[in-house]
């Protein structure tokens, strides 16, 4: 059993973050941080004794109860991502002071390093070439230690999508897409509609396709959920591990590039960037996975940014900024189905 989860930031009182740290903290205060669209970040400044570190982020289910029951099983996963996988992989996060999750998985609590001065990736923004090629080289630190590791079936609560589940992700994925047309009607293109409505008929096939490459995929890898340290380090840090799954890791490369670049710089790099993500798998010791190979399922990959992007939709909490985020995300990631002929590979 654990202990009291705090269920918003007024609860993260000295008392409480003092027998988290196992260190006395004297007082506290915090300030609401990032556009979270399923849950809640705050820094906290603390005192105390020396070890008590001066900022740290707290991380906390939705303000909003109905919110967090729906979400109860994606906030399992990133609190037990952080206490089970993180060990086991390369990919830069955050360091975890502290976690805890109720009993119901419907508030949990992390105590994550605080990264400022890193920034913040802007999806709507996007990114440069530099930007790209150092969120693939550390993407590849997530998937390469544990590339078609089968002790990851061994793992409870990380999820592997059968043909059941496919099914039903057709059943969920066509009603979303024809709820995301209709809220956005005159936003999108008839060509992206036409490609939305062509997704949701080959998901199926396409959730449960290329079987023999399975690996750790973060599922919602994007700008948004990186932060870039400042020059000369341009490191990145990922963040939000409540997508986490067994998957085809690949498609977390197609879901970032199609997502975070407007289509003709994606097009102008996309090559070069897709090589620098096999050449650091490579570096973890996947070498029976040659170029080629690797670009063949990028293409098929694609179809991650429509699914993630209107499913993730349908469950936000609607805002001004998100909404233009969903519609640059749809824009771009349809333009790449189209451009890579992902469709055909189904």
């Amino acid at each position: 059993m654990n202990a009291h989860v705090p269920s918003g930031p007024d609860e993260l009182t000295p008392e409480w973050l003092s027998r988290a740290l196992g260190a006395e903290v004297t007082s506290v205060s915090w300030e609401r941080v990032g556009s979270g669209q399923i849950g809640a970040c705050y820094r906290l400044t603390l005192k105390g004794e020396e070890k008590v570190p001066a900022r740290l982020v707290a991380k906390m289910a939705s303000e909003d109860p109905t919110t967090r029951a729906f979400l109860a099983s994606a906030y399992r996963t990133e609190v037990l991502f952080y206490r089970d996988v993180v060990p086991t992989v390369a990919v830069r996060t955050p360091r975890c002071h502290y976690q805890a999750i109720a009993d119901d998985n419907s508030a949990f609590v992390l105590l994550l390093e605080d990264m400022a001065p890193a920034e913040q990736g802007d999806q709507l923004a996007g990114c440069t070439p530099q930007q790209a090629a150092a969120a693939v080289t550390n993407l590849a630190g997530l998937h390469g230690p544990r590339w078609c590791d089968k002790t990851l079936t061994e793992i409870p609560w990380l999820s592997v999508v059968t043909e059941d589940d496919a099914a039903v992700l057709t059943e969920v994925f066509a009603p979303a897409v024809d709820a995301f047309v209709q809220r956005f009607t005159g936003r999108l293109s008839d060509e992206d509609i036409d490609t939305l409505r062509r997704v949701a008929d080959r998901i199926a096939a396409w959730a449960v396709a290329r079987p023999e490459r399975f690996g750790l995929v973060h599922g919602d890898y994007r700008l948004d959920n990186l932060l870039f340290a400042p020059p000369p380090q341009q490191t990145v840090t990922a963040v939000d591990w409540q997508t986490l799954s067994i998957g085809h890791p690949v498609r977390d490369l197609s879901f970032f590039l199609g997502t975070a670049m407007d289509p003709a710089e994606r097009s102008a790099h996309e090559r070069a960037l897709v090589e620098t993500y096999h050449t650091a798998l490579t570096g973890y010791g996947v070498d029976d996975y040659d170029l080629q190979s690797c670009w063949e399922d990028y293409r098929f990959g694609a179809l991650q940014g429509p699914l993630i992007t209107v499913l993730g939709c349908a469950v936000g909490t609607p805002t001004e900024r998100g909404d233009r985020m969903f519609l640059a995300m749809t824009r771009r990631s349809c333009a790449a189905i189209r451009e890579l002929g992902s469709l055909e590979l189904i």
